[in-house]
């Protein structure tokens, strides 16, 4: 498995791949390819950069964003120490929705991201990240719930900017963060009880609480 270092070095030429590809779309926005612990046993991802992400590079820096630092925070993580990213890494115009030929072409390097980290728990935030992972979710009904994603376990949850909004979507997100850390720490326990690899999403919900 790769070191810390080396990680660091495969996503810095990976970024340097995107910012250099002239196929991809919203070119004519910054790229915002993610930050974090290059090492780290959790990934957040969420959809697409806002106007603020835009101005600054740096994924979730807006009013969702000062909301995902309190949420991490409050179940005893540091940003530094996790992977943040989006599916697709240039804003769309007008803050938009990503559309499915821009999802379609930024999802190998977010795949690529995720191969370099490695992460143990990925945490999907919103319907778009989720439905990356789980084509068939919906997200009023599975977020919250846990998913196998081959090696990876799959939390889905509401995105922050949704809970700025909604009280009773601020509750859930603050029940399915708190599932974050225990999913890292039982993580092996996890595997082992689950057996063999499992090549589709597939729910592990008895398995983890």
């Amino acid at each position: 498995m790769p070191e810390k270092d080396e990680k660091e070095s495969l996503l810095k030429d990976l970024a340097d791949a995107l910012a250099n590809d002239e196929k991809i779309p919203l070119r004519n926005a910054n790229l915002v390819f993610g930050e974090g612990a290059a090492d780290s046993d959790i990934c957040f991802v969420g959809e697409a950069p806002g106007f603020y992400e835009d101005k600054e590079g740096r994924p979730f820096v807006g009013r969702a964003g000062k909301l995902l630092d309190k949420l991490i925070s409050d179940v005893g993580l540091k940003r530094k120490d996790v992977y943040i990213t989006n599916i697709v890494k240039r804003r769309p115009p007008g803050n938009r929705d990503p559309l499915p030929d821009e999802i379609a072409a930024f999802a190998p390097y977010l795949s690529k991201q995720i191969e370099i980290i490695d992460p143990k728990v990925i945490v999907p935030l919103g319907r778009f990240a989720m439905n990356y992972f789980l084509p068939t979710a919906k997200i009023s009904k599975d977020q919250g719930k846990l998913f196998w994603w081959g090696k990876k376990l799959i939390i889905p949850t509401y995105h922050p900017a949704a809970a700025l909004r909604s009280t009773t979507v601020m509750e859930e997100l603050e029940r399915n963060f708190k599932k974050i850390p225990a999913a890292v720490r039982k993580y092996e326990m996890f595997v082992a009880d689950r057996g063999g690899a499992i090549s589709e999403p597939q729910s592990a919900q008895k398995s983890l609480f």
